[in-house]
Formats: structure tokens, C-alpha cells, sequence
């Protein structure tokens, strides 16, 4: 989707972790608002969506000074003790304009100077590709997080047209596999997939996450009850995959080809 750009210039980047996300001490989003506009994003329920008074999706927030103001809280946080960052936790770090604004390279290049004890890259963008350089860099302190809802791409675009396409997305886990970075797919929300889905997967990565909406939403699936998504399910007749139970089935697929030790459940699988 096309957004609207506005130029911010924040007073802080580094926000401490709570939630689902307590397991860090810290969460980074270059960018505020996200031009994937997925319609299951959680973000759409909070605040940041609310208040706006826009479609989510429809505009978007670039960080001015971000590497800037970064460099000095990374260091004044590091002298407090451990650090670990999970970027992004309300946008995605490669939207499309970051192929111009390249926020989140220049974050990434501070944290190459001011290394954070661990990183997590959650994105859905082969834009992340583009800083293998840096991530290498990095070494064993940062894993990439590829979001893969579904192996079947007739199903993203159902959910989410203006995201990157699912075969780009494993071509770029494979690509940062072999540039020796740790990787690993989220399949948060599951979505339907085909009985193969695993067996992709593993050619590209070796450790998968499941998550959906009851668990990964933040508010045991109220946020996602108030968006209409089983709507959605039922224009396809897939009202079975919108449950509380329906992630097992992905779960016990990606156990029998990866191994039990190799497939984590919602919170623990994003964790540092």
C-alpha cells in the first residue's frame, strides 16, 4: 500500500520491553506505522493505529536522527547492564521506503559500533538481505526472525496483498543461511497451509516459531476478535483455521521434520 510520508524527529527510540516482549530489555521500531497493512496486525488495535485517524497502513512515520539519538541510548543503557533489542515490535523494519530513507541500516550500523548482548530482526521483507554485511558483523548477538504465515501464496495475498510475496521470503532465509546468520521462520499468525509447508522450511532454515492470534496478540485474541478477521476465513471456508487450537496441527507438521528441539511455541520462540 501506498503511505503517506511524514518526517518525525523522536525523543527517544529505545523502549523498554513489557508484555510479550519482557523477555528483553529493550524494543526499536525505526519506523512508526507500517505500509505492509496486514489485516491481522495486532497494531491495528492499539494506540499507535486508534488515535491516528487514518487507515492503518495509509501513512507512515520516518525517524530523523535515528542513528543519532540510538548511539547515545545504546550507551547509556549498556552501562546499566545487559542489553537485548527486538526491532520491530509495532512496524516492520524494512518497509519499502527503506530502500530510500535507510533507517533501519543506519541502527544497524551503530549497533555493529555499540554491540547490544542479542538482536532480534523481526521482519517479512528479502529487503534484509541488503544488510547481510552488518548482520555478519554481528556475529552470534542477532538472529533474523522471517515471518511465513503460510507456504501458499494465494493465502498471503488474501491476508495481506501489499506484503512480499512467500517465495521471496524463503529465498531470502536461504540467502542469510548461507551467509552464516541465524535465522528462523515465524509462522505467527498461522495461517492455511499445504501439507509440504514444513518440508520448505527446512530447506531454508532450522529453527521455526509457531504462534496465532490467541497467543500472540497481546490481549488473548481480544485485539484480534474486534477486527472481523473470521470474516475473512469464511469467504475461503476455512472457519476451522481461525480456533484456539488450530496452530497444532502447523505445530505437530513442523515437529515431525524438525524436531522437537528445533520448533518453539509463541513467546519463547521470539525470545533473546
Amino acid at each position: 500500500m501506498a503511505a503517506d510520508l511524514h518526517y518525525r524527529q523522536p525523543k527517544s527510540l529505545l523502549n523498554k520491553g513489557t508484555g510479550f516482549l519482557a523477555g528483553y530489555t529493550h524494543s526499536l521500531n525505526p519506523y512508526t506505522g507500517c505500509s505492509f497493512a496486514c489485516s491481522y496486525c495486532y497494531v491495528r488495535q492499539m494506540p499507535v493505529s486508534l488515535f491516528r485517524g487514518q487507515e492503518w497502513g495509509s501513512w507512515l512515520d520516518v525517524k530523523l536522527g535515528a542513528a543519532e539519538l540510538l548511539a547515545k541510548e545504546l550507551q547509556r543503557a549498556k552501562k546499566k547492564g545487559k542489553v537485548t533489542i527486538f526491532m520491530s515490535s509495532s512496524t516492520d523494519p524494512y518497509q519499502p521506503v527503506e530502500y530510500k530513507e535507510r533507517v533501519t541500516r543506519s541502527l544497524l550500523e551503530v549497533m555493529v559500533s555499540e554491540p547490544p548482548d542479542f538482536l532480534l530482526v523481526q521482519t517479512r521483507s528479502p529487503l534484509v538481505t541488503r544488510d547481510t554485511d552488518l548482520l555478519q558483523q554481528l556475529g552470534d548477538r542477532v538472529r533474523v526472525s522471517m515471518t511465513v504465515e503460510t507456504d501458499l501464496d494465494q493465502i498471503r495475498r488474501h491476508f495481506s496483498p501489499y506484503a512480499p510475496p512467500i517465495a521471496a521470503r524463503l529465498k531470502a532465509l536461504e540467502r542469510l543461511e548461507e551467509a552464516g546468520i541465524a535465522t528462523q521462520a515465524a509462522i505467527a499468525p498461522v495461517l492455511p497451509g499445504s501439507p509440504e509447508f514444513a518440508y520448505k522450511l527446512a530447506k531454508v532454515t532450522n529453527r521455526v516459531c509457531v504462534d496465532d492470534y490467541f497467543m500472540g496478540d497481546g490481549s488473548g485474541g481480544k485485539r484480534t476478535g474486534r477486527m472481523g478477521l473470521s470474516a475473512l476465513y469464511r469467504q475461503l471456508g476455512m472457519e476451522e483455521w481461525f480456533t484456539p487450537t488450530a496452530y497444532l496441527r502447523v505445530y505437530e507438521q513442523m515437529k515431525e521434520v524438525f524436531g522437537d528441539e528445533h520448533v518453539f511455541v509463541s513467546q519463547e520462540g521470539f525470545e533473546p
